[in-house]
């Protein structure tokens, strides 16, 4: 209960226009104090992520459930890194499996190269929660597409466009 309470001061400093509701640039701007750079486009994909009444910002209610997730993944990050201050690959698959994603190897390995922004191997923990992020937000959009829960879709050029905007990053 009580970090409710300081979410919602915390949540009410950053919506500084009192309108219920913070964008994309409060949110990145507010992150980036707690040494989390993100950019732009992450941001939006976190909003997206939890925007659930698809308004294109995040009440209070949505920043609760991001926040929920960056925690799960920032803790995790924490056990993995072990005091070196970054993952390696193997570190990263773990931790997609123990946030219980599945990639086979062609796919975890495109996934962690292109978020390995100085391409070293060495995921920092801005870069795993951006990739955790894509990961989540492909998952969310492929069990849209999958209404039978087969693990398996069928797609027409229009749809995979629409997936494939809705995933950006």
């Amino acid at each position: 209960m009580e970090n409710a309470v300081v979410l919602r001061e915390w949540f009410e400093r950053v919506d500084s226009n009192r309108s219920g509701n913070i964008t994309a640039l409060q949110l990145q701007g507010a992150l980036s104090v707690g040494n989390l750079d993100f950019s732009l486009s992450i941001v939006q994909q976190m909003i997206r992520m939890y925007d659930f009444d698809g308004n294109g910002t995040m009440n209070f209610e949505e920043f609760l459930a991001l926040n929920k997730f960056l925690l799960k993944v920032q803790n995790l990050f924490t056990v993995l890194e072990r005091g070196r201050g970054y993952l390696n690959p193997d570190d990263v698959f773990e931790g997609l499996v123990r946030l219980g994603f599945s990639l086979d190897s062609p796919s975890f390995l495109t996934v962690c190269e292109s978020f390995d922004k100085n391409k070293k191997g060495m995921v920092r923990l801005d870069e795993f929660i951006s990739l955790c992020i894509f990961v989540q937000s492909a998952r969310n959009l492929f069990n849209s597409f999958d209404t039978t829960k087969q693990g398996r879709v069928a797609l027409d050029f229009n749809q995979f466009v629409y997936c494939t905007a809705n995933c950006r990053i």
